[in-house]
């Protein structure tokens, strides 16, 4: 069965139950914060904004957190994608940073995050 592709300019609108298993892209930035209500919601990937990445990299704090939790997510360079707009996240988003789960799905780094969708979807 293919995941359901849920877009959602933040993170915080994907139901735990109803959307385990999606493919979850987001406009929210890659912090802790963002990654608890992905990790409530276990979508088969959480895809983020790096925001700038931040101090200590809080930015993409998500990625290593969730795959602590068997979770693949990735983010998108804040610098291709308007932060809080999930759908430039998928039409101009280019990925930047991954987890191992996602590499593991085939996600790389520069890669155009539509294509990456396309391919999880097929």
């Amino acid at each position: 069965m293919k995941p359901a592709l849920r877009i959602v300019d933040s993170i915080t609108e994907l139901k735990p139950g109803a959307d385990a298993g999606c493919v979850a892209v987001s406009g929210s930035h890659g912090g802790i914060s963002s990654a608890q209500y992905a990790l409530a919601a276990r979508p088969l990937i959480a895809v983020f904004n790096d925001a700038g990445i931040g101090l200590d990299a809080a930015g993409l704090a998500a990625l290593p957190f969730l795959q602590g939790h068997g979770i693949a997510a990735c983010a998108v360079r804040h610098t291709s994608a308007r932060i809080g707009e999930a759908n430039s996240t998928l039409v101009d988003g280019v990925v930047g940073h991954c987890n191992a789960l996602a590499q593991a799905l085939g996600v790389q780094d520069g890669e155009a995050c539509q294509a990456m969708v396309n391919r999880l979807l097929a």
